[in-house]
């Protein structure tokens, strides 16, 4: 039976974040990574030069900070979308 998902994210294209929330966008981004690794960590993997779902070996089980560039973009883009949710939603985030 194929499958008939068809994913319906609420479009957050028109929302804009305010540039003082740039450090809170890189803060999510490290977290965002870090609950990933916990979880891949929880789950038996370690760190491997390449990845590998037998031996569970993945390059990205490191800090966010030795993350490849397109690593890190990664994180962002899943930081950003989420506070754009939080705005359209109609919160505020203030400090």
């Amino acid at each position: 039976m194929k499958n008939q998902y068809s994913p319906q994210p609420i479009d957050t294209t028109g929302i804009m974040l305010p540039a003082q929330l740039e450090s809170l966008i890189e803060e999510v981004s490290k977290n965002v990574h870090e609950v990933w690794a916990a979880s891949r960590i929880s789950q038996g993997w370690k760190y491997g030069k390449e990845r590998d779902e037998k031996m569970k070996t993945h390059p990205c089980l490191v800090p966010y900070e030795e993350l490849p560039e397109i690593e890190k973009e990664y994180d962002r883009n899943t930081a950003i979308g989420t506070l754009k949710l939080v705005i359209k939603f109609g919160y505020k985030i203030v400090k």
